[in-house]
């Protein structure tokens, strides 16, 4: 029997021609993939202790291989939420498995809408390290309904838009913010989907548990079959 998440990555295969990609590109090597896991010695504490350097060090890595965009993450067990008390600390209870897919690029980088929908929510979510502003979108397709949130955009883009408000295939949803704007990361865009809300507005869990990973199996369709880049 299909899960949710099994029934969403279905559709998303057969639509996947249609869907208006999330950052304009010429070509995939515009694209370098980032591992922001233990495997990268480069991630030290100081580093990631200070965002500046941090963004520094994502703008070298993308400038050496001739990318424009940085892009992973989904499933990814990621040591860089270690550099925030808002992912936990203890070792047993310590989130740092990421639920969607990243895509670093410069501030103000327009996001772009893959396919027709309509507001569900939005929120500044201003812990250090969390989303910062974060819209959250809902679609329909062949009758399910499915969510997209859109984290780490910048404050004028939660500030001109409304619930139920229609954002239709292409349009712009909003710019990557800066640090003050997005959490306090280096700038980037937060791509995930949910197949439910599970009662929650402006906010859903993006990074949680590895030990709960086959649960969220369930729950997270994978963003990478709307952005194949």
């Amino acid at each position: 029997m299909l899960t949710n998440a099994d029934k969403i990555n279905e559709l998303l295969k057969a639509h996947q021609k249609d869907f208006y990609p999330l950052v304009k590109y010429n070509h995939k090597t515009d694209f370098l993939l980032l591992d922001f896991t233990a495997a990268n010695n480069h991630l030290t504490a100081s580093l990631l202790g200070n965002t500046a350097l941090f963004a520094k060090y994502i703008d070298e890595t993308l400038a050496n291989a001739n990318a424009i965009y940085g892009i992973g993450g989904y499933f990814e067990h990621r040591t860089v939420y270690a550099r925030s008390n808002h992912f936990g600390t203890d070792e047993n209870e310590a989130r740092r498995l990421h639920l969607g897919l990243d895509i670093w690029a410069p501030q103000g980088t327009p996001v772009y809408n893959f396919m027709d929908a309509k507001v569900h929510s939005f929120a500044f979510n201003n812990n250090f390290g969390d989303y910062g502003a974060t819209i959250i979108l809902e679609y329909q397709l062949e009758g399910f309904t499915f969510y997209g949130l859109y984290g780490h955009l910048s404050l004028k883009d939660i500030q001109q838009i409304a619930e139920n408000k229609e954002i239709v295939k292409g349009q712009v949803i909003g710019y990557m913010g800066s640090f003050e704007e997005n959490g306090f990361w280096p700038s980037h865009v937060h791509f995930q989907l949910m197949c439910s809300m599970d009662d929650k507005k402006g906010d859903y869990p993006g990074v949680v548990r590895f030990a709960d990973k086959e649960q969220w199996l369930t729950k997270i369709p994978d963003p990478n079959l709307v952005f194949s880049f």
